[in-house]
């Protein structure tokens, strides 16, 4: 999450996969086994002979509509495996848009287009490796907002300003550091 800037909205392209690998429509089920395999991904775009992006492949494509049926991969074209249509997100929305798009059409993996162009893949693993760090923001945000923060005081060992006992959990509270019976008499108190 280094790469982007802060802003109230995370977009797809922020968290896709670029560039895209694509295949001619007739790439035999080999070729595309083996594009998957040396580029280490599990997915391929298949593009028409026009050049435009008609379909995906995706690792259960081959091995359901391919290995499956006992077809010789060297014997079958990427038109005739692919999943189609394309199912597409605009690069400047939300992965919020984007992963209710993949719940929608029950994908897990999204083509990235800006101006009517393919730049790349947003998946639901990419969604799902920023999820922690939006989490922490949410929870910062969240003591803000509650005022949970101003809780959280920094804690030393030490003998309390008021009762002179030795704690070894003192809290910094109006320039004084009181040991916890103080702090919660004083929360009582107010």
């Amino acid at each position: 999450m280094d790469d982007f800037e802060i802003r109230s909205r995370l977009l797809v392209k922020d968290v896709m996969s670029s560039p895209v690998i694509t295949v001619n429509e007739n790439a035999s089920a080999q070729e595309v086994a083996k594009l998957m395999r040396d580029n280490d991904i599990g997915c391929i775009i298949v593009n028409s002979n026009e050049g435009k992006p008609v379909g995906i492949i995706t690792e259960k494509d081959i091995v359901t509509r391919v290995v499956a049926e006992n077809i010789k991969p060297s014997e079958v074209v990427a038109r005739e495996i692919m999943s189609a249509p394309l199912i597409t997100i605009d690069a400047e929305k939300t992965i919020s848009e984007a992963a209710k798009e993949m719940n929608r059409y029950n994908v897990r993996r999204l083509a990235v287009m800006y101006k009517s162009q393919l730049v790349g893949i947003i998946t639901s693993k990419d969604i799902i490796s920023v999820t922690p760090e939006l989490i922490e923001i949410i929870q910062e945000k969240a003591k803000i907002t509650t005022g949970e923060e101003a809780e959280e005081k920094l804690s030393l060992a030490g003998y309390c300003d008021y009762c002179g006992a030795w704690s070894d959990n003192l809290r910094e509270t109006d320039g004084a550091y009181i040991c916890e019976d103080c702090y919660l008499e004083r929360k009582s108190e107010e």
